[in-house]
């Protein structure tokens, strides 16, 4: 029992304590994002989290947009974060919930504010509210307009609510104090005049509440127990409480932060985001090398290894960074035992066999997977002419180069024994085609005749190949640089981050695949048919991630 507590995160035993207490009787927890942008990497924490805990003690799991601020708000950006979250395997309660959907509960609770004496309408502009606010080792001093009575201050909010007021003119504070040395207390804005159109309620508002104020009543109504976000809301969670008190509800929800989610040399910042996809750098906010959710399921990352990633980065208070090596760790374990691995071809060069005959096509047996028997096998052909890789022949090999040079002898993964006796040239010394011959007693499965070779390499059949666009990733940044410059704050840039390879070719048994499915390609990585570009007719595929680690778990 001893060891179930120290494992534990300090959320869980926040929330034992609370059941314990009777505080709750059941766990409800919610996905608060707001749609001004796709979600990220970070975000995902976030959803699994609020999700995983719903699940550990049988209770629900709200998806909520904070939809209070149509300025930057999009269906679009509504659409991406439903497939984001469904995608990940978060099942949240019910329908999707909208913060707009209690416009008039927050209305009435502003007007209860008011009637208590706690909220006034203020006439200062956004430039005097800041300057009457003070400084963190300041004061503030109260708003010429903060005792107005209360018949006043209802007449007023009534008529910013239907429209006689400028965008700007009036806004309604919360009346806390002016002196706190939280000055996110010092009479907050809690409602301001915009006539802006918004995507849920069209114009039937001019009138909208603040974050703070209108998310800890969405909570509430909702019945949340457990209002968990990021650290920087710490600061506001005073607010938050006070909110919940002086409206009186009955069961009200706590606020309960953990630190945000911080990857090496990535990009996740919205504004950075947006210039990249304005300036054509990335082709959109799912370009595979960004990490925004959408981005990381088109790469051809899986639900489960971003699960595995949350699970090793563990939640906490303290903030720290995590190499993005440990997420490439979870989807080569996710994928090493699930994916079949075939034979690709991505810089080919023709390799004829001088010595087979050349109408004969040979159906060998492949082991999908050799570490997965449950996978089963298939058929690929084999014949007179094949493509291999150009870096698997040398003109000149340096020593304990073992693969493919003249005299030298090498196996044909699941063929044959094979042993190079010339090549030929164009005129910019380019080799166009390597010449062997095989022997006929070392076929796949017999044992090799005894004999062995210490170079295997792979292979396709050139005239049942499928030719494919390859595209492989590397970081948007530069990593040597960091993210950010530190003169202007531009980003730097890899050059390389993308690399099109136009000419790869495949085993036929890629013929019918569709946008991402996920193999292996012997030798060289895990790869994903792109969901947005690849066709039948043009197939292409993304590296998810090449084979070798850099992360070991535990370090």
């Amino acid at each position: 029992m001893e060891n179930e507590v120290v494992s534990k995160n300090f959320i869980e035993q926040i929330i034992d304590k609370d059941l314990e207490e009777g505080c709750y009787t059941q766990v409800k927890t919610r996905f608060p994002p707001e749609p001004n942008g796709y979600l990220h990497i970070g975000h995902a924490k976030s959803i699994l989290l609020n999700y995983g805990l719903a699940q550990k003690y049988g209770g629900k799991f709200n998806l909520r947009f904070d939809d209070t601020n149509p300025t930057k708000e999009k269906s679009e950006f509504v659409e991406s974060i439903i497939a984001d979250v469904e995608w990940l395997g978060a099942k949240y309660d019910g329908e999707v919930l909208f913060a707009s959907n209690y416009f008039e509960q927050m209305y009435d609770a502003a007007v209860k504010l008011i009637k208590k004496g706690k909220a006034f309408v203020c006439d200062l502009t956004a430039e005097e509210i800041r300057e009457y606010r003070g400084t963190l080792t300041e004061p503030g001093k109260n708003s010429p307009y903060r005792d107005r009575s209360v018949e006043e201050n209802l007449d007023l909010f009534e008529r910013m609510k239907n429209g006689e007021f400028e965008d700007g003119s009036k806004v309604l504070r919360a009346k806390i104090d002016m002196s706190s040395p939280n000055i996110n207390m010092r009479d907050p804005v809690i409602y301001r005049v915009a006539r802006m159109s918004h995507h849920n309620t069209g114009d039937q508002w001019c009138i909208y509440p603040m974050y703070d104020f209108a998310h800890p009543i969405e909570d509430a109504i909702e019945g949340i127990t457990h209002s968990i976000c990021t650290l920087e809301f710490e600061d506001h969670r005073p607010l938050y409480d006070w909110v919940v008190r002086e409206l009186e509800y009955e069961q009200p929800p706590k606020q309960i932060e953990f630190a945000k989610l911080y990857l090496q040399n990535v990009i996740t910042g919205k504004r950075y985001i947006k210039k990249l996809v304005e300036d054509g750098i990335v082709d959109g906010w799912d370009d595979p090398r960004l990490v925004s959710i959408a981005a990381l399921r088109r790469r051809g990352f899986t639900p489960e290894s971003i699960k595995m990633f949350m699970e090793l980065v563990g939640v906490s208070k303290s903030q720290s960074s995590v190499d993005y090596a440990m997420l490439e760790y979870c989807i080569r374990e996710d994928l090493k035992l699930k994916r079949g691995r075939m034979m690709a071809v991505l810089d080919p060069v023709k390799l004829i066999i001088d010595n087979y005959p050349e109408n004969l096509v040979e159906y060998m047996d492949v082991v999908n997977n050799q570490e997965n028997e449950a996978l089963g096998a298939r058929k690929v052909p084999f014949c007179r002419e094949l493509y291999i890789e150009r870096d698997d022949f040398m003109e000149e090999p340096p020593k304990k180069y073992f693969r493919l040079y003249p005299g030298n002898e090498v196996r044909l993964m699941n063929g044959y024994f094979v042993t190079c006796t010339s090549y030929e040239k164009d005129e910019n010394g380019r080799v166009t085609e390597i010449h062997c011959t095989y022997d006929p007693e070392t076929r796949s499965g017999s044992g090799f005749n005894g004999r062995k070779v210490k170079g295997t390499i792979h292979w396709v059949a050139a005239p049942y190949a499928i030719k494919a666009e390859v595209r492989l990733y590397e970081n948007l940044v530069d990593e040597e640089k960091g993210v950010y410059n530190k003169e202007d704050g531009s980003l730097n840039l890899n050059p390389n981050s993308l690399t099109i390879l136009k000419e790869c070719y495949l085993e036929p048994n890629l013929s019918d695949v569709k946008g991402g499915d996920s193999f292996q390609f012997v030798r060289q990585g895990y790869f994903c048919v792109d969901s947005k570009d690849s066709t039948p007719e043009h197939p292409v595929f993304n590296r998810i991630v090449s084979l070798k680690s850099s992360y070991k778990p535990g370090k």
